[in-house]
């Protein structure tokens, strides 16, 4: 089968997994690739929406999967059973509904020795969330598909040392290898700083001057990350 570039780096970092829980799985792609190439003998695809799981279960028929891939409706890990994976993946969803999931399935999740994690938003909040609840971030990567970057990290039930800011902003496992589309976003990321400051630079008011106040402290943490990934 063939995956998008974003489905493939999800899928490969998860691919050490035996039996894998796919929150959030819409259309069950993830855990059919795993079962098809990276020998998963176990997955549960999950979703909150009813739609996306009938999808799913229709991929699953459609690649003679059913004994080893289940589907379950489930609002985040609410339907997750105990010891049932080893390996929870969340993707493509926004950072704080991330951290809801996480937060309120926390008693679900305590056989979970592995995340694979790829929010859509709010990255730094996921970072610093992990940290504080006893996560630690062992590997990350970034990939572009169809014009978008998308990060995602692997997290396991490990205190971890505190980043530096500018680690939580950008992802310090990206910033030590020089990740090449890190440094294609950091590009990106400085020319949307740029315009935004030359838009406000010829208005006035409190919430203007604080608002450039913000921009320099971004533009600081940018370029920080831009000189450890270019040196």
């Amino acid at each position: 089968m063939q995956l998008s570039t974003r489905l493939m780096a999800v899928a490969e970092m998860a691919a050490g997994a035996v039996r894998l829980a796919d929150i959030g799985t819409d259309h069950g792609y993830v855990p059919i690739y795993l079962a098809l190439y990276r020998n998963l003998e176990y997955a549960v695809a999950m979703d909150v929406n009813p739609g996306p799981l009938e999808r799913a279960r229709e991929h699953i028929r459609q690649y003679g999967l059913e004994e080893k891939i289940i589907t379950r409706l489930s609002d985040g890990a609410a339907e997750l059973l105990p010891g049932e994976a080893d390996t929870v993946v969340l993707a493509g969803m926004g950072g704080q509904l991330m951290i809801r999931i996480l937060t309120e399935g926390e008693a679900r999740l305590q056989g979970v020795g592995t995340f694979v994690l790829q929010p859509q938003s709010e990255i730094e909040s996921v970072r610093r969330f992990l940290h504080r609840q006893g996560y630690r971030i062992v590997q990350e990567d970034m990939v572009k598909d169809d014009g978008k970057f998308y990060p995602l990290m692997k997290a396991r039930r490990q205190e971890a040392e505190p980043w530096e800011d500018v680690e939580y902003r950008y992802g310090r496992h990206l910033i030590r290898s020089r990740n090449r589309v890190l440094a294609e976003f950091l590009d990106r990321e400085e020319r949307i700083l740029d315009e935004i400051g030359a838009n406000l630079s010829d208005r006035e008011g409190g919430r203007i001057r604080e608002r450039l106040r913000q921009l320099e402290k971004d533009r600081e943490l940018l370029q920080k990350a831009k000189l450890l990934v270019n040196a």
